[in-house]
């Protein structure tokens, strides 16, 4: 994506709208991450309370 292509999306949807979608695109990867590290943790206080037998890493 060039630059002229992304003054043209801002031209066209307005400054907020752009600068929200790049922001979301953004932080996609990252809340795929803190999704799997909770669910991580999530594992990990059940196995210290005794639910269920702790995962071997």
């Amino acid at each position: 994506m060039d630059v002229s292509e992304v003054f043209g999306f801002i031209k066209d949807f307005g400054f907020p709208m752009v600068l929200s979608w790049f922001l979301l695109v953004r932080m996609e990867n990252k809340l795929a991450g803190l999704t799997a590290v909770i669910g991580e943790l999530s594992c990990n206080i059940a196995a210290l309370r005794g639910d269920v037998p702790k995962k071997q890493a």
